[in-house]
């Protein structure tokens, strides 16, 4: 597992580059970014960094909602127990019940900084998605969630005066010195520049654009895992990624992700012959967790010789079905389907990945002065597999937690603020032009084939040998732009992955070895690796 890739991907050299000067630097704009922001003291200066619009995250296509226990009849202990049973085993019990209990106060939060969700006679709607006992989950605009807290999130945060947003920014590289992060290397419109802080939080979101099916919009290109892997931050369970049961599957069009609460509110799942697959495979049918029911229906597509499934809502009332899910049903009807009466083509896609960088209750990682939130993280919530709406209620949770971290941490630092005595030369550009673009498809196929829904060691050690042969020559060239460093990114954190998929011989949670098909209880436990580890470290789930 040794890499002999370069510490940083670009030259910088601190008397040819602009600084800028920081109490508290957050990489990324998505709700855990946001969340943070707002959780720091309004003494401090907070730079905010985001590598695209501020509203362009994975936090604002979330569908279906966030989960909290709200009801009268619901208790915590249902939604611990909930979240538990869905993780395989590896959550962190002390950690579930923490994020938990937090969730009601998170979600008044929003609903005090301008967020309207969806209510019926002045009370909250809740809804219910797979794996859930009791209806828990608060949705905003129907189907349109993510983009109604991120809209009030936005809002709220843009009016803070110590808050600083860089948009269009890309981080290159976390800046060390001394084994501590220090800030990062930021390239914008007018070049390079050198962010001095105190204290930085990564909050950059996943990894979908490393698979070729996924619903992660295009700025999901694994870049905080790299960053923290890069920096000598630990990552964890990087071979757990989360696959969305039913993606929207036209022939040439973007992968639209259809909600889980579309299941949640009665619909069926059926094969090309019609036939309803799901009670024959778990009691829970349509709402079992998504790992069981990505993995029935890759069977299904397997047995029927057929590219996809479909959900069928045609028993449902058609007013209802119109009205709570309006987006769904404008996206569909752009081909020509009408959701009350027509099938829904649909199969698996990469959602959202639940291993990232090793962080405590408070979002610490094992590199002084780096904190983390949200999807780049594995916290102890999700174990071996998500339980939806679990995520923005684990972003606005670590969130507020790492932002009140930093702050503190930031405020007991003086305010000496200099430039250290950090450079990385330039590398020698190679006369062979790449087509990144190529390696890039080549890549996002082979993950799809080696580390999708089901895995074996033959493929997986396939994947491992193009990656290593890529990884070779695209590492060690320096790219003046972020296409060539997000194929750097990429390929850094597919390798971590496809290593971790190999060592992990069992199935768990959304890691199914076709190969090794049993849940194996000497393998209770967590995979991590640092950079220039020689193996991954075995880390035992009390």
């Amino acid at each position: 597992m040794t890499d002999s890739a370069p510490r940083y991907i670009a030259s910088f050299d601190p008397k040819q580059v602009p600084h800028f000067f920081t109490d508290v630097l957050i990489v990324g704009g998505g709700l855990a970014g946001l969340r943070a922001a707002n959780a720091v003291s309004p003494q401090q200066s907070v730079l905010l960094v985001t590598k695209d619009a501020l509203k362009q995250s994975n936090s604002r296509y979330a569908q279906g909602g966030i989960a909290g226990v709200l009801a009268p009849e619901d208790r915590f202990e249902d939604h611990v127990a909930d979240t538990m049973a869905a993780g395989g085993k590896l959550c962190e019990r002390s950690v579930v019940e923490m994020v938990v209990r937090q969730a009601p106060e998170q979600i008044r939060q929003l609903i005090r900084w301008g967020t309207k969700f969806d209510q019926e006679e002045g009370e909250l709607t809740l809804g219910r998605e797979g794996g859930h006992s009791s209806n828990r989950v608060v949705h905003a605009l129907g189907d349109a969630t993510g983009e109604e807290v991120m809209r009030a999130v936005i809002e709220w945060t843009r009016k803070l005066r110590n808050v600083t947003i860089w948009e269009n920014a890309f981080t290159v590289d976390l800046l060390t010195h001394d084994k501590r992060c220090c800030g990062a290397l930021i390239a914008e419109k007018r070049g390079k520049t050198l962010v001095w802080a105190k204290q930085t939080i990564l909050c950059t979101g996943g990894t979908g654009q490393l698979y070729r099916e996924s619903t992660n919009p295009e700025v999901a290109t694994a870049d905080g895992h790299a960053l923290a892997y890069r920096a000598g931050a630990q990552l964890r369970d990087m071979e757990f990624v989360q696959f969305h049961p039913t993606v929207l599957y036209i022939a040439g069009s973007i992968r639209s992700l259809i909600t889980e609460a579309v299941r949640g509110e009665g619909a069926y799942l059926v094969d090309r012959d019609g036939h309803r697959f799901m009670p024959e495979i778990d009691p829970r049918g349509e709402l079992a967790p998504r790992d069981v029911v990505a993995q029935a229906i890759v069977q299904r597509m397997k047995t029927t010789q057929h590219p996809c499934t479909y959900l069928d809502l045609s028993h449902l009332d058609p007013d209802f079905v119109k009205s709570r899910f309006p987006g769904i049903a404008a996206t569909c009807r752009k081909f020509g389907i009408d959701i009350t009466c027509d099938r829904i083509p649909v199969r698996p896609g990469a959602h959202y990945m639940i291993g990232g960088v090793t962080v405590d209750d408070f979002g610490k990682t094992s590199v002084p002065g780096l904190w983390a939130a949200g999807e780049v993280t594995s916290s102890g919530l999700h174990g071996a597999n998500r339980l939806a709406s679990n995520s923005l209620l684990e972003g606005l949770v670590f969130g507020a937690r790492a932002g009140a971290g930093a702050s503190q941490a930031a405020a007991n630092l003086a305010d000496e603020f200099k430039a250290l005595p950090l450079n990385n030369r330039v590398v020698e550009e190679s006369t062979e032009p790449l087509d990144l673009w190529d390696i890039r498809n080549a890549l996002k196929s082979l993950m799809w084939h080696s580390m999708g829904v089901y895995r074996d060691r033959r493929h997986l050690l396939d994947a491992a040998e193009s990656i290593d042969t890529w990884c070779q020559y695209v590492l060690r060239q320096q790219f003046s732009d972020p296409s060539g460093w997000e194929l750097q990114n990429m390929l850094t954190v597919a390798r971590v992955m496809v290593r971790g998929a190999l060592v992990r011989e069992e199935s768990r949670g959304v890691h199914l070895r076709s190969d090794f098909p049993e849940s194996v209880g000497a393998w209770r436990k967590h995979l991590a690796v640092k950079r220039g580890d020689r193996q991954f470290t075995e880390q035992i789930v009390e």
